[in-house]
């Protein structure tokens, strides 16, 4: 399955796939083992691997977002599962990719292109019920996401990042996904915490006084009294039944996380996994998890990004 102008491909996941990604161990109950009995109409949680590139190029950033799926599945399909994890909870649908670039096309098209390609797949595979997990690729994924949700419910959005990616509309990229979302009235709100006020200019910190926006800066919690845990449960007690919240983590966000805006200076992955954490178990309506951003490009980076994505599902999901 390809998208409109075949710049990407949609490879669903079958048994022969499962198996060619882990190593299976006699006494063990592995994730790969997991999945080989698992059904994608049962499945609470859907992991959909993107492996573009195209979104963070179009917007200045590193190059390897297409490797973070790949590292997440070594990591991830060889961890264990014990006897109180749920059965039929989660499955992997498959992956998009990304094609050889064919007529030199526009990074920002293929972005757009990619877009409605993504929220095809979900609409295509995916009930109302149940509760897609983008991992790999850029931020500018986090728009198909939020369209394909706004659908069944009033969405609001959680977003842990250093950066707003409330930029300018006119170009499609990775900066750009919340902007549109809150232009066209796909997103009812958004809230970014962990801003690097050194990374967002005057076009966004203008763009942040929206009155649908609620922000906060990683400095306010670094040098002053701010509690992250603290403002997180004080927005999820704010949203009403009717409301769906998607959880966004940016991986540039963790200090030293191999990323395509990499920084020495964020969040510990440990305390994103408590921030995730605490997120699933108050947040009744959960409409989505996007992990995205992580480009590793050595092999430690693949250990390091393939680890840190795997905890963070195991996270989400209650493994």
């Amino acid at each position: 399955m390809n998208s409109l102008n075949s710049s990407f491909s949609f490879q669903s996941w079958d048994p022969d796939i499962v198996r060619n990604n882990y190593t299976s161990r006699m006494g063990e109950e592995r994730i790969g083992d997991y999945l080989l009995k698992q059904t994608i109409s049962e499945a609470k949680f859907v992991i959909i691997g993107i492996r573009e590139c195209c979104g963070p190029l179009a917007n200045n950033g590193r190059t390897g977002a297409q490797y973070a799926f790949p590292a997440f599945v070594k990591a991830f399909l060889n961890t264990q599962v014990h006897n109180n994890y749920p059965k039929n909870s989660l499955d992997i649908l498959g992956e998009v990719i990304e094609l050889e670039n064919q007529g030199n096309k526009l990074l920002s098209d293929k972005v757009s292109e990619l877009d409605d390609f993504l929220e095809q797949i979900l609409t295509e595979f995916l009930s109302p019920g149940q509760i897609p997990i983008f991992i790999g690729g850029g931020h500018n994924n986090a728009l198909a996401i939020m369209r394909w949700s706004s659908k069944h419910k009033k969405l609001a959005v959680i977003n842990l990042d250093a950066h707003a990616d409330l930029r300018s509309t006119e170009v499609r990229h990775s900066g750009n996904s919340f902007s549109t979302a809150l232009a066209e009235g796909t997103l009812l709100h958004y809230s970014v915490l962990g801003l690097h006020e050194g990374y967002n200019n005057t076009y966004i910190l203008e763009a942040l006084k929206n009155d649908q926006i609620f922000h906060s800066f990683y400095e306010s919690y670094l040098f002053q009294q701010r509690d992250l845990m603290e403002d997180l449960a004080n927005i999820l007690s704010h949203f009403h039944t009717d409301t769906q919240v998607g959880l966004e983590i940016d991986m540039d966000s963790i200090a030293y996380m191999p990323s395509s805006a990499l920084s020495p200076s964020g969040w510990t992955l440990d305390q994103v996994r408590k921030f995730t954490h605490f997120f699933v178990k108050t947040q009744k309506q959960v409409a989505y998890l996007n992990l995205t951003e992580a480009a590793p490009v050595t092999e430690t980076d693949t250990l390091i990004v393939g680890k840190a994505l795997s905890y963070l599902v195991r996270d989400f999901t209650g493994i």
